[in-house]
């Protein structure tokens, strides 16, 4: 019998009394052959083993040689090295995060990469939930693990991605209630008493996300032309303690050393986020208006100005956090005696109006921002109180009498 070729399988019997095979599946990080080991009983059933090794290998589907993960060292590794800004947004990274140090980590992380098991991640959603987390927060979690693994799968740390099979949490699709016009005109006369009273006219007739509306400069609106460009997104501020002796202060934002964990502003959501809208003229007028108090209110705080070129300030000039914003926002609902919702809600009433009055989908997607179409099958099915409002609305302004009507009807009662 000829001499087998270099990294041809071998099968042969060992003195412990075991039959042995031998698989060359590739090449080490050295250089070197990889060749892995199986053991059975009979010939017949290492034969079997060293057939399945060989298909795994054809398949490129045979584990990498070298370090050994645990869960939780792989998904931290992952968030340091293969997904941190700019490979991702801050936002989505910042989400990432969160699924990983507050959910994943404790309830997965001890668990070897390659023996985790679907079951495993159902028996931490059924658990998350079970301790109060919604079904978002399951699902977000998975989504984590499952984008995680599939790197780790691309790199032949493990063969199968076991988010794949796992049953993820099922999230209700709730459907969007908007506010009727009568609802957005009470909003709107309400903020016109409040500061920034500009910053809910452009959610509501523009439907600006938060961090678009908070991220916008002065030199990315045009009053003339009635335009205005959304270029970037405000994020939430995190800090960390910068004090060299401890302060006191239980949270870094609370440290009087504080230092950023994040920049101030981040590109739009998608490549779609970032786009030229038009102002009806109301808006340029309201917006002129708040140049002008903005003005004033920089004279007032003098050398305490900070001139950091933002539309929607603080008295003093500086970037609006948007916890406060969204304070600001319950606080107008509770004073205009509008139904309680999200601030993402005016945004959804933005949308609706556009598709109610017909504008065409492509344009009211490039309006939004939106990167699909999928979006805007999310407004189709709209309260009847909105379309009754709607067919109202449209009804008087096409049945109307005319001024010179009315005229005709009073002479000849006359």
């Amino acid at each position: 019998m000829g001499r087998r070729s270099n990294g041809e399988s071998t099968i042969y019997p060992g003195s412990d009394g075991y039959w042995h095979g031998r698989v060359t599946v590739g090449v080490k990080d050295n250089g070197k052959p990889d060749r892995r080991h199986v053991q059975a009983k009979t010939r017949p059933e290492v034969a079997d083993k060293v057939r399945k090794l060989e298909q795994e290998r054809d398949a490129g589907k045979v584990r990498k040689t070298g370090k050994v993960w645990t869960v939780e060292q792989w998904l931290q590794h992952w968030l340091d090295n293969i997904i941190a800004p700019p490979v991702v947004t801050e936002n989505a990274f910042s989400a990432y995060e969160v699924a990983v140090r507050v959910h994943l980590a404790p309830g997965i992380g001890a668990h070897r990469l390659t023996k985790l098991e679907p079951e495993h991640l159902e028996k931490l959603y059924r658990k998350m939930m079970r301790e109060g987390a919604s079904a978002a927060t399951a699902h977000q979690a998975h989504r984590t693990v499952r984008a995680a693994l599939n790197v780790a799968v691309r790199r032949r740390h493990i063969t199968e991605n076991p988010a794949l099979l796992a049953r993820a949490p099922k999230i209700e699709e709730t459907e969007v209630e908007p506010y009727s016009v009568e609802q957005v005109k009470n909003l709107l006369e309400t903020a016109q008493q409040k500061r920034n009273s500009a910053r809910w006219a452009i959610a509501l007739a523009l439907g600006l996300r938060q961090g678009e509306a908070l991220g916008l400069r002065w030199a990315d609106v045009d009053l003339e032309a009635g335009t205005l460009l959304v270029r970037r997104s405000r994020l939430r501020p995190r800090w960390k303690h910068g004090c060299i002796e401890p302060c006191g202060r239980k949270f870094g934002g609370h440290c009087p050393n504080r230092v950023p964990l994040r920049t101030e502003t981040a590109g739009t959501k998608s490549k779609a986020g970032k786009r030229g809208i038009g102002l009806p003229d109301e808006l340029v007028k309201l917006l002129k208006l708040h140049a002008a108090e903005q003005e004033r209110e920089r004279v007032k705080a003098a050398q305490l100005w900070v001139d950091s070129g933002y539309v929607f300030t603080t008295p003093t000039g500086g970037p609006l956090n948007p916890r406060t914003d969204y304070t600001e926002w319950k606080r107008l609902l509770e004073r205009a005696k509008v139904p309680d919702g999200r601030l993402h809600d005016a945004r959804h009433t933005a949308a609706t109006v556009l598709l109610l009055l017909g504008v065409a989908e492509r344009t009211v997607m490039g309006i939004m921002g939106w990167s699909n179409t999928a979006m805007a099958a999310r407004y189709q099915h709209i309260t009847s109180a909105i379309r009754r409002d709607v067919a109202q609305r449209v009804g008087g302004l096409l049945w109307r009498p005319s001024p010179t009507e009315g005229a005709g009807d009073d002479a000849d009662a006359a």
